[in-house]
């Protein structure tokens, strides 16, 4: 049940990958023709920039949510790779019940304004404001979930990888 449970996971994560490569596909697309509209064509047109920003959006929350693992993220190394595994378990605990806190809060808070900012939509495209920011929703479900898992297991013994600068490639 494990491994299937698992296998499942990465299909769904390389699917996510997929969505998330077609998104930036699109986004260069309608870069590229806002500049041969501007520059070649000398028409300005504004849809091209709107749904540029709506799929900066959707890539950087959809991303953060579905396709970025938890090592990936942005930490101070400099405590964190000089803490014990013991240490980094009670980081981690404490990261994690701050976020999930945090998130679970304003959860209701979101839910209300996403739904009430389905009165106005975009200037070009008149995508209604709750499609648009509904990933948000979905983006802080994400993160409630995945530092639920990751307090569990701290609890359970398992410390977060340490920071191993052989590792490192991107600056990620």
């Amino acid at each position: 049940m494990k491994h299937r449970l698992s296998k499942t996971g990465a299909w769904l994560r390389r699917r996510a990958e997929n969505v998330l490569a077609l998104m930036l596909l699109a986004m260069f697309l309608v870069f590229v023709l806002q500049i041969v509209f501007r520059y070649m064509l000398n028409l300005s047109i504004g849809w091209t920039n709107e749904l540029s920003v709506v799929l900066w959006i959707w890539i950087v929350l959809f991303g953060s949510a579905f396709v970025i693992r938890e090592v990936e993220e942005i930490r101070f190394d400099f405590f964190w790779a000089s803490a014990s595994n013991n240490a980094r378990r009670v980081m981690q605990l404490i990261c994690a019940g701050a976020l999930v806190a945090l998130f679970g809060v304003s959860l209701p808070g979101v839910i209300d304004y996403v739904t009430f900012m389905k009165v106005e939509s975009t200037a070009y495209l008149k995508i209604r404001f709750d499609y648009l920011y509904s990933i948000y929703v979905v983006f802080a479900i994400a993160m409630i979930v995945r530092y639920m898992w990751l307090a569990v297991l701290a609890v359970r013994g398992k410390a977060p990888e340490a920071f191993d600068p052989t590792k490192a490639g991107s600056g990620v």
